[in-house]
């Protein structure tokens, strides 16, 4: 039943409902995970073999961890695999993981955009390819990409990364396209400037970059990963059903006010 919480949200939008989240240790990844278990869902959650995700998460009956380089050959069939042993199914995949290094466009070797691209593009496809099988048995299913509002426009030391995701905004609108007839949904969001564990150092070291990009959201401040998790629950719920190919953007504003 679904219940109200804090006078506003409504719990259990996700009941009954088995999910992927990748990059589960820290930020928007650890956020949603714990917004999924709070709506109901049962999940798997990805992160590197060296991340905290054990003592982030602890033991649950609703989360499975497995520690694991979403990169290598094996990672989409042991994620899977372990979805359906544990949980029997797919219905939900979030595909969070990803870097975002900055170098400036001239010291972007091709080493560096093949590392990123690995990871924030192939890693999506080739975990996505496995796991919408899974879906199909389901009768459909959500997949959820993470973009950037670098898609928009461009921001200086950070061609790879925008490259990358770009490339993240065009696969998930061919997912759109070719997995519609399967009753499968695919959207990527966009967030701005979110304090996860990627940017925490920098906000806390570059003063002029964290009070620039607060100035811009039209709230005066940087997103928590609390803040994404919320759509990101959206777009994995019945309610979305008729949303796909779409990018949201989540960003305070910051792109109506550059």
């Amino acid at each position: 039943m679904r219940q109200a919480r804090e006078g506003c949200a409504i719990m259990g939008r996700l009941d009954g409902k088995i999910a992927i989240i990748t990059g589960a240790a820290s930020g928007i990844g650890l956020a949603t995970v714990r917004r999924f278990v709070a709506e109901g869902a049962r999940v798997v959650a990805v992160d590197l073999p060296t991340s905290d995700i054990d003592e982030e998460l602890g033991a649950q009956d609703a989360v499975h961890i497995i520690k694991i380089d979403v990169t290598t050959p094996e990672a989409p069939e042991t994620i899977v695999q372990a979805a359906v042993e544990r949980f029997r199914g797919i219905d939900i995949l979030f595909n969070n993981a990803g870097a975002a290094p900055t170098a400036p466009l001239e010291d972007t070797d091709v080493e560096l955009l093949r590392r990123i691209m690995a990871l924030n593009v192939e890693a999506i496809l080739r975990l996505t390819q496995r796991a919408v099988p899974e879906m199909r048995k389901r009768g459909g299913g959500r997949i959820i990409n993470t973009g950037s509002i670098t898609s928009f426009y461009a921001v200086p030391d950070c061609a790879a990364y925008a490259i990358s995701k770009h490339a993240v905004a065009s696969l998930t609108k061919s997912m759109c396209i070719e997995y519609g007839a399967d009753n499968i949904t695919a959207n990527y969001i966009c967030p701005g400037a979110i304090v996860t564990g990627m940017t925490r150092e920098v906000v806390e070291e570059n003063t002029e970059f964290r009070d620039f990009w607060a100035r811009k959201s039209v709230f005066g401040r940087w997103g928590e990963p609390d803040d994404i998790a919320g759509p990101v629950v959206f777009l994995a719920s019945d309610d979305a059903r008729f949303v796909t190919g779409h990018g949201l953007v989540i960003d305070g504003g910051a792109t109506q006010n550059l």
